[in-house]
C-alpha cells in the first residue's frame, strides 16, 4: 500500500496552481474541467508518477473552521520534503513567500512553515 492522492484546500484554484508550480517548482499533472472547479492536481519534478496534490476547492462548510483552526494553531495542513530547509527557506523568501516559522531544527529535522497563499500552512522538513 502507498499514498496515491492527498489534497489541500483552496480558495482559487488558479491562485493555487500559479503558486504551487511557479514558486514552489511542483508540475501540473491533471487539469480536468469539473463545471466550475476542476479536479487540478500537481506533482513533484522528480517523481511525476508520484504521489499527487490535488488542489481542491474549499467550498465545503466544515473546510473554512477547520483551516482557521489549524492557522490559528500555527498546525500546518500539509508537509513537503526538502533537501535542505534552509536553503528552500532563502529561496523562496526571495519570491517573497511568508514564512510563519523560520528554520527550525528540533533534533534530527529541521523545519519551517509557510504560507501558501490559498488559505494553508505548509511546512518545509528535511532530516540529518
Amino acid at each position: 500500500m502507498r499514498i496515491h492522492l492527498t489534497s489541500v484546500f483552496v480558495d482559487d484554484q488558479e491562485k493555487a496552481l500559479r503558486f504551487y508550480t511557479d514558486v514552489l517548482g511542483f508540475v501540473r499533472k491533471h487539469d480536468v474541467p469539473l463545471g466550475e472547479h476542476r479536479w487540478l492536481t500537481v506533482v513533484s519534478p522528480e517523481a511525476p508518477g508520484g504521489t499527487e496534490l490535488l488542489l481542491e476547492p474549499a467550498g465545503h462548510p466544515a473546510v473554512g473552521p477547520y483551516r482557521t483552526a489549524l492557522a490559528a494553531d500555527g498546525i500546518p495542513l500539509a508537509s513537503f520534503a526538502v533537501d535542505d530547509v534552509r536553503a528552500e527557506f532563502a529561496r523562496l523568501s526571495a519570491l517573497g513567500v511568508r514564512f510563519t516559522q523560520e528554520p527550525l531544527e528540533m533534533g534530527p529535522v529541521t523545519t519551517a512553515v509557510l504560507d501558501d497563499t490559498c488559505g494553508n500552512l505548509i511546512q518545509l522538513v528535511h532530516s540529518k
